[in-house]
C-alpha cells in the first residue's frame, strides 16, 4: 500500500474520532473580555466636632465655635482676626476639597471663608477663599474680587492684585446669596486649580497655583464671620 493512501486515512480515522467526541480539531479558545471597574473614591470627612477642643486639628482652635446645619456639625468664626485651622499629621497632594460655607454680606471686609490646602503652618500654606460681602455687589469691580486664590507667604492678595491682575480673583457667576449657605468645589490636578460653586458646570476660578510645594495639610480659612460644614477631602488614589 503507497504511503499517501496510509496518511489519508489515519487523517480520515481521526475526523471520525473528533465528530463524535464534539472536539473541533482546530477550535481556537475564546476569552471574554473583563470590564475595568473604576475603584470607589475615598472621602474623608475630617471631625468638626473635635474642633474647637484642638483634639486633631492646629491653629486658631480656641476661636471656633461648635453650630449646628441641618442636625449636623459646623464650625463658626466670629473673630475680628484670622482664623486659621488645619488638620494634625494629615498629606494631601491632589484630588477634591469640597464643602458648604457661610458668611455675611455685610458690613463690607467682614467676612472671609474657604479652605486651604499645602499647609505647613499658619504662615505657609494655600488657600481659596471668599468675599460673601462681594458676591452680589452692585460695584462691578468689588464683584469681580467674590473668589480668591492666594499662595502664603508669597502670593498675597495684595501682590497678585498688583502683579497679575484679574488673574487670581473673580466675580462668580451666578452670584449666591452673600447671607445664605453655598458649596464650593476645589477640584487640584497637578499644579491646576478649578473652583466651582453649587451646580455649576463651569469654573468660577480656574488657576494654574504658585506654590512649589506639593504635599501638606488641608484645613479652614477664615477671616472674621464665616461657618463651614460637610467638608470633604476627596485624594486621588
Amino acid at each position: 500500500m503507497k504511503p499517501w493512501i496510509i496518511v489519508i486515512g489515519i487523517c480520515l480515522m481521526l475526523l471520525v474520532a473528533c465528530s463524535q467526541t464534539g472536539i473541533q480539531p482546530s477550535a481556537t479558545p475564546t476569552l471574554e473580555a473583563t470590564p475595568t471597574q473604576k475603584p470607589e473614591p475615598q472621602i474623608i470627612m475630617p471631625d468638626l466636632k473635635s474642633l474647637p477642643a484642638g483634639a486633631g486639628w492646629s491653629g486658631s482652635t480656641q476661636s471656633a465655635t461648635l453650630v449646628d446645619k441641618d442636625g449636623i456639625p459646623a464650625i463658626e468664626f466670629d473673630e475680628p482676626d484670622w482664623n486659621l485651622v488645619w488638620l494634625d499629621e494629615f498629606e494631601f497632594t491632589e484630588g477634591t476639597l469640597e464643602f458648604d460655607a457661610r458668611g455675611k454680606s455685610e458690613p463690607p471686609q467682614g467676612s472671609f471663608i474657604g479652605v486651604m490646602f499645602r499647609v505647613v503652618d499658619e504662615a505657609t500654606y494655600d488657600a481659596v477663599y471668599f468675599r460673601p460681602f462681594n458676591f452680589d455687589a452692585p460695584d462691578e469691580t468689588r464683584k469681580s474680587h467674590a473668589v480668591q486664590y492666594v499662595s502664603s507667604p508669597e502670593w498675597s492678595w495684595e501682590r497678585l492684585r498688583a502683579e497679575k491682575t484679574g488673574q487670581y480673583e473673580k466675580a462668580i457667576d451666578p452670584a449666591p446669596d452673600g447671607d445664605m449657605w453655598f458649596h464650593a468645589k476645589v477640584v487640584i490636578e497637578g499644579r491646576e486649580i478649578s473652583v466651582f460653586i453649587n451646580e455649576a458646570e463651569e469654573p468660577a476660578l480656574q488657576i494654574t497655583e504658585l506654590s512649589d510645594r506639593t504635599g501638606g495639610s488641608v484645613g479652614i480659612w477664615c477671616y472674621g464671620y464665616g461657618v463651614i460644614a460637610n467638608l470633604q477631602v476627596i485624594p486621588v488614589r
